[in-house]
């Protein structure tokens, strides 16, 4: 860790500590645990949670359903971004389509599945619908960015066209991916376990909110609460890792050169 990283990673644990501080003393001049416990209550609940059998299950079931939907947005977005910049019919489809779900509220569209599909499969749906839009919006800039003088010569040397994604179009998606991911990933888990809020499905983050609510344990309201926030972060980590590596892989011939020479072989 150079001294950038150590200094940035210093001022990270610095805000986090202040905002823990402003929490426990909020929570010491309240004074009232049914409202708001302070983090060292919250983190204790957390452990004790930690310990019970159905905790485990609870995390994988959300963990899988909304990882599951945000890989299903990602792929939909991709497609269907493809598609609007190879048909410009398909764009005045699909672009308006795209524009809705951005507009339109999460709770809507929770209730409206919940006519159709069975509040287990809530989170799943949702966070794909979320994720979806993100993707086709960072997909679409990457294509509109591409290089066109590589394109040209591209044409020119006739490389086929998963050579031409993978080459071309890759690098430049890869800025707009690599933060659509960041952002996604924490969209899949917001609208996910809110989506579990209201469908209440057994053994999920979100009917452990919903009944922490309901009982008053404000102490498992903020446990579980972290553990969604740490489950987000996790989860941002391990795609956006994912993403890093299939990039890395797939690159495995110099563009430039491979288009000034007119061959493709491996380095």
């Amino acid at each position: 860790m150079n001294r950038s990283d150590k200094k940035d990673f210093f001022h990270k644990a610095l805000g986090i500590l202040f905002w823990l501080l402003l929490w426990q003393l909020a929570a010491m001049l309240l004074d009232k645990r049914i409202i708001l416990v302070t983090p060292i209550a919250a983190v204790k609940r957390l452990c004790e949670l930690c310990s019970e059998g159905d905790f485990l299950k609870t995390v994988l079931n959300s963990f899988l359903r909304i990882g599951g939907g945000f890989f299903a947005g990602v792929i939909a977005g991709t497609v269907l971004a493809v598609l609007s910049q190879a048909f410009s019919f398909a764009k005045a489809v699909i672009s308006p389509a795209m524009s809705a779900v951005k507009a339109v509220p999460v709770a809507s569209f929770i209730i409206f599945a919940l006519f159709f599909l069975k509040s287990s499969a809530l989170s799943f749906l949702i966070s794909a619908l979320m994720v979806m839009p993100v993707i086709y919006d960072a997909v679409s800039k990457g294509i509109e960015n591409a290089d066109g003088k590589l394109i040209e010569a591209a044409k020119i040397f006739g490389l086929s066209p998963m050579k031409k994604a993978r080459y071309l179009y890759f690098p430049s998606l890869m800025p707009f991916l690599s933060a659509a991911f960041r952002t996604g990933a924490g969209l899949a888990f917001k609208s996910g376990t809110a989506a579990e809020v209201i469908g209440q499905p057994d053994f999920t983050l979100g009917d452990m909110l919903y009944r922490s609510k309901i009982y008053l344990e404000t102490a498992d309201l903020f446990a579980w609460t972290i553990v969604i926030i740490l489950l987000g972060k996790l989860f941002e980590l391990l795609v956006t890792s994912l993403l890093d590596i299939i990039y890395k892989r797939s690159q495995h011939y110099k563009i430039n050169h491979n288009l000034k020479g007119g061959v493709c072989s491996d380095e």
